[in-house]
């Protein structure tokens, strides 16, 4: 494997270690730091990979690769999530290994960077092949994983049902119920309350704050939200529920508008009811593509990777951006709305909800005692706003972006780490 061929290709299309690796060089700039610290940061630990058997409901053998990437774990076990899907590969996984440890970092949590997935279209497998794939995931992972070495959470193409037999499967290959090795489980086996739409209610939070910091009123704020999934879906309701006015949502099958404002709960997710958003009673239809560019004050990309580009950023017309998938701007179309002086808040603080209750999960597991769903929301409000001041304090002392501000705060946290443990041996 040769990740540092590409560095040099400036693409659109650049890969997530690509580009995770710019933005470590980008902030690395306003940063005082060893140089040697930065460059070791360019480098996960370790990255597994392994062959994954599944005897098929029909009698047939298949054989998928899996991986997990271990970025850095100088302030804690490696966290983060598991993947299935097809493009699912050791370099992409580097790359959100990287985002993640930016993101435990920058809400100052004690974990470091993983990712990790298996090679495979979920859709295409019965609910027994995908538990079958996953205990034996879970095998193949078992002497690199654990709570206090690499706690894995779901993603992509998994989700609490996933974990639950993650876990079970450790635990039964341990000799004891070990809760702790993996977040995002049901409450029932160990799981945190609020925990799903954590990420979604960061988004919020965030976004709440952001609009308050520009000296705007939430209640005459509009905003769009591409991806009506999970995480879309969460961030719409709860800013609904704050005043804001919440005009445009969107699925895979394409955007609802109105300018009035939509009933964020009377319209399904994804998830809930597939096609149920193109069902809503809307007064305009949109493209996926045609609801980034729409006049709003706040757009929220929350569906999928890479959808802000070069070749968009120039219509982009909303006021602020704010970050709601992993990635959804790529490295060029951020310097696009950066000379534009349109602000952009970044994935590794806006949706860092998810890990920040996935953390609360792991003190819950290890101390076997399960939080209420509000000390949950009130211990997440407490974060991310401790969060957002700290990168808002090096936004304002520093001139430079929000995201550049938000790797400013991880790099110091991790460089000082690593500074303080040293180099061994």
């Amino acid at each position: 494997m040769a990740p540092d061929e590409d560095d040099a290709d400036g693409s659109d299309a650049d890969s997530a270690l690509v580009t995770a690796r710019r933005q470590l060089e980008r902030a690395a700039a306003h940063v005082d730091v060893d140089a040697n610290v930065v460059e070791r940061l360019r480098h996960p630990t370790r990255v597994e990979r392994v062959s994954v058997p599944l005897k098929r409901d029909d009698g047939s053998l298949d054989v998928y690769t899996g991986y997990r990437a271990q970025h850095d774990d100088v302030r804690g076990p490696y966290k983060g999530g598991l993947r299935y899907h097809p493009e699912v590969s050791a370099e992409e996984c580097m790359g959100l290994s990287m985002w993640m440890t930016w993101k435990c970092a920058v809400m100052d949590l004690p974990f470091g960077g993983g990712k990790g997935g298996v090679a495979v279209n979920p859709k295409e497998l019965s609910d027994e092949e995908t538990e079958r794939l996953t205990r034996r995931f879970a095998e193949e992972l078992r002497d690199v994983v654990g709570p206090k070495q690499d706690v894995p959470a779901p993603d992509m193409g998994t989700d609490a049902q996933t974990m639950a037999w993650f876990m079970d499967a450790y635990s039964m290959q341990q000799g004891e119920t070990t809760p702790g090795v993996v977040t995002g489980k049901p409450p029932v086996i160990g799981g945190s309350y609020g925990r799903e739409e954590a990420p979604g209610r960061s988004v919020a939070i965030v976004t709440r704050e952001v609009v308050d910091y520009y000296d705007w009123d939430l209640s005459e704020t509009t905003v769009a939200v591409q991806g009506f999934g999970s995480v879309g879906a969460n961030a719409a309701r709860a800013l609904d529920e704050w005043g804001a006015n919440v005009v445009a949502v969107s699925d895979v099958n394409g955007a609802i508008y109105d300018p009035d404002g939509l009933d964020t709960e009377a319209v399904a997710t994804h998830e809930e009811e597939p096609g149920a958003v193109m069902g809503y009673d809307a007064s305009e239809t949109l493209s996926n593509e045609e609801i980034l560019e729409l006049d709003v004050d706040v757009l929220i990309p929350a569906a999928i990777g890479n959808v802000v580009t070069a070749e968009n950023a120039h219509d982009i017309e909303a006021d602020l951006i704010v970050e709601g998938a992993n990635g959804p701007t790529t490295f060029a179309g951020d310097e696009i709305l950066a000379d534009r002086e349109v602000p952009v808040v970044p994935d590794i603080l806006a949706n860092a909800g998810g890990v920040t209750v996935s953390y609360f999960e792991w003190l819950q597991d290890i101390n076997r005692r399960q939080w209420t769903l509000d000390r949950v929301h009130e211990e997440l409000e407490s974060q991310m706003l401790s969060a957002w001041d700290d990168v808002r304090t090096q936004y304002e002392q520093k001139d430079v972006t929000w995201r550049n501000a938000a790797y400013v705060v991880a790099l110091e946290r991790v460089a000082e780490a690593k500074s303080t443990r040293g180099l061994w041996p």
